[in-house]
């Protein structure tokens, strides 16, 4: 398979991942050049923050070398991550952490980017070998459709709200209850 296919994959877990009211981000590990582990964010689901697309792929992995009786610590420098949007600070963290060979991504994350915002890798003093730009129209398109919609999870006060209303009404109301009354000026 070709970086492109691992991509697809990836693309596959996004677009699941959105149509379960995820951001749509979607991950598959490369071990080998064969697949050992894909998800897409799993945030609101489970509802934890930590459950991005790759920790879930990290935990697979793990799984993986458990039941293919490998040592983590030999697996994970032989894997490439193949990921639709550039990793988050917490997740390319992780991924340095666990000594990944490199890391191919979509779209850049300009607003949480472990490598665009603070560029994790050189904060470690230890290079990682990352690819920028496969398919980065696609993963943004993704992101687009995500974010014209409503996130259910978010909490209320970050939720978009479209609605039109006449205020005339509640506005007399505040005005109403804002004047003082005889009894309560003495």
């Amino acid at each position: 398979m070709t970086v492109d296919n691992f991509m697809s994959v990836a693309f596959e877990e996004a677009r699941s991942a959105l149509s379960e009211g995820e951001v749509p981000v979607g991950c598959v590990f490369v071990y080998k050049n064969t697949i050992i582990a894909k998800a897409g964010n799993q945030v609101n689901a489970t509802k934890n923050a930590t459950r991005h697309a790759e920790f879930v792929c990290i935990d697979q992995t793990l799984c993986y070398c458990c039941s293919h009786n490998l040592k983590p610590d030999e697996v994970f420098p032989q894997i490439t991550v193949v990921v639709t949007v550039e990793p988050c600070i917490m997740c390319l963290a992780a991924l340095h952490n666990l000594k990944v060979k490199e890391i191919i991504y979509g779209c850049a994350n300009d607003r949480f980017g472990g490598k665009s915002v603070v560029d994790v890798p050189q904060v470690l003093g230890q290079p990682l070998e990352m690819r920028a730009g496969l398919r980065a129209e696609e993963a943004m398109d993704l992101l687009k459709q995500f974010y014209k919609g409503q996130n259910p999870s978010a909490p209320v006060a970050k939720r978009v709200f479209f609605f039109c209303y006449d205020f005339s009404n509640i506005f007399k109301n505040i005005v109403n209850v804002l004047q003082p009354t005889q009894k309560e000026i003495f």
